[in-house]
């Protein structure tokens, strides 16, 4: 790779940490047929870790000139893409496994996009592990009362259960990114509450529309009796605001105005 010509639009810093690696190969438990998606691949250096566990490994990477390393890892279990993962619809690729695990190393500045993508995409993944920017990774696993804790973490932790594995230092990367990472896992929740989801989040998104305004100011348009009546029984107030309340807490109040 000494030649190589890491892109600044494709967030290229890849992972060299052999610590790091090994970090998150332990944290993958193979158990059924299952189907492990790469996003990002770069040039191999998780892949050739991942090939080893027994189930296949698909890949996608947007940038052809990787390709070269990539060929080198010639497995029968291995199968690299070349495209944008955001234009993938992955029903096309996720058929007959009974089990469907992302482990990435994102490019930062779509960590949300490429979140939403997977959720969206109606396939289930019971299980992920990314690499994501610390303050983002502090933002997903964050919980309620904390300055981390807005919109992103209600949605992402109405589908999963978050956990922060740990911090990586910007040192594991080359080239050195400006920002330290840290590596968070996903777990799928099957037991969660049905509800309207597109409704939800929207009303989620109302409650947080002013991150420093408390409740009553952010949800004028609703009655704000009935919500007074649902925050009394978690001891809330329309004083509060919305990164004090929990997933559950937020559905009860979603169910009291609807």
């Amino acid at each position: 790779m000494e030649k190589f010509k890491f892109k600044k639009k494709y967030g290229q810093n890849f992972l060299k940490d052999s610590n790091v690696l090994t970090k998150i190969i332990d944290n993958i438990k193979i158990d059924k047929r299952t189907l492990i998606i790469e996003i990002g691949p770069g040039a191999g250096a998780l892949t050739k870790h991942l090939i080893n566990l027994n189930c296949d490994v698909l890949c996608f990477e947007i940038d052809k000139e990787v390709k070269n390393e990539l060929d080198k890892l010639e497995c029968a279990n291995l199968k690299v893409i070349y495209c944008d993962f955001l234009n993938v619809n992955l029903k096309d690729y996720t058929g007959g496994y009974d089990e469907i695990y992302v482990i990435a190393n994102i490019p930062y500045y779509i960590t949300t996009p490429i979140i939403e993508k997977i959720i969206e995409s109606e396939v289930k993944v019971k299980f992920m592990i990314l690499m994501v920017q610390k303050e983002v990774a502090d933002r997903l696993s964050a919980n309620p009362g904390s300055e981390s804790y807005g919109y992103f973490s209600v949605y992402l932790q109405y589908y999963y259960n978050v956990e922060k594995i740990c911090n990586v230092s910007k040192s594991a990367f080359y080239p050195v990114p400006k920002v330290d990472s840290a590596l968070i896992k996903l777990s799928i929740k099957n037991n969660k509450i049905t509800i309207n989801e597109k409704a939800f989040f929207n009303f989620v998104k109302e409650c947080f529309r002013f991150k420093r305004k408390n409740i009553k100011n952010n949800l004028t348009n609703y009655d704000l009796d009935k919500i007074n009546n649902i925050l009394n029984k978690y001891n809330h107030s329309l004083n509060n605001r919305a990164e004090d309340f929990s997933l559950e807490e937020f559905i009860d109040l979603f169910k009291s105005v609807k």
